[in-house]
């Protein structure tokens, strides 16, 4: 039986059934208070009920940094991930826990969202949580826990545009720049369509001029080898890094990732 007392300015609810856990949480109206007993109930009733209390003690700050741990790190592209981790952690979510938040919740964070951004940032920043959800079912056995984010639409994105430089144009673009680097950096980029990481993180050590080959990393596993992935050096390519001082610290370029987008 459901036993529902206000308290200050919220309302707890408690619920105590022979064969089951004591369970009792607290809601800002009666009528939330009410709505969950009903569910909770009808779940003893029908011999459905999975305990919620793991999931209903972790807020999604605690989910957050616990997936930042241990999940992020055996991740490609690990900083931009942390980079989304710290958005959620700054919302208006981020103190409630994680049983408590729902789909209206995400979309309203959705729709808040594209006011400021673009909306694949949005469908970014959604598909991180969505995974958060999901390996907090799957991995840490949050029995029950509903993943809202599957619950709600995906941003609509833009057409797509299909577009090549035109002659010149790059040109034009590096003669504007102040970056000692970019120049080398985009043409480097172009001839061997690396990526932002993967060029940031490039170190002479795996890179062959004499066989004509760089090795990108890839991908690192915690407690695992680095994955790299050999390409060949064609002769632009070959020439910009041939012509290239080299560093104390053996990194090719000395740039971040963050560095290149902003360039």
């Amino acid at each position: 039986m459901a036993y529902i007392r206000k308290r200050l300015d919220s309302w707890e609810v408690s619920i105590n059934k022979k064969g089951f856990p004591r369970r009792s949480r607290t809601f800002s109206t009666k009528a939330d208070a009410e709505k969950w007993a009903r569910h909770i109930e009808a779940e003893m009733d029908r011999g459905v009920f999975v305990s919620r209390k793991e999931s209903e003690n972790t807020t999604l700050e605690e989910a957050l940094d616990r997936y930042e741990r241990e999940v992020i790190p055996s991740k490609k592209g690990a900083r931009q991930e942390s980079m989304r981790m710290r958005i959620w952690k700054r919302s208006s979510l981020a103190k409630r826990s994680i049983a408590s938040i729902q789909g209206k919740d995400i979309a309203a964070y959705r729709d808040a969202r594209l006011k400021e951004v673009a909306p694949n940032t949005v469908r970014h920043e959604l598909a991180v949580l969505s995974h958060v959800f999901t390996i907090a079912v799957k991995e840490w056995g949050m029995g029950g826990l509903v993943n809202p984010v599957k619950q709600i639409r995906a941003p609509k994105m833009p057409p797509g545009r299909d577009r090549r430089l035109k002659p010149g144009e790059l040109d034009r673009i590096l003669g504007i720049t102040e970056s000692p680097t970019l120049p080398n950096l985009a043409q480097f980029a172009i001839e061997t369509a690396a990526r932002q990481e993967e060029i940031a993180e490039m170190t002479w050590e795996h890179v062959n001029l004499e066989k004509k080959t760089a090795k990108l990393k890839e991908k690192q596993f915690k407690h695992k080898e680095t994955i790299y992935r050999t390409i060949p050096l064609f002769p632009l390519a070959l020439k910009i890094l041939t012509n290239l001082p080299r560093r104390i610290d053996g990194k090719v370029w000395g740039i971040t990732p963050h560095a290149i987008s902003v360039a």
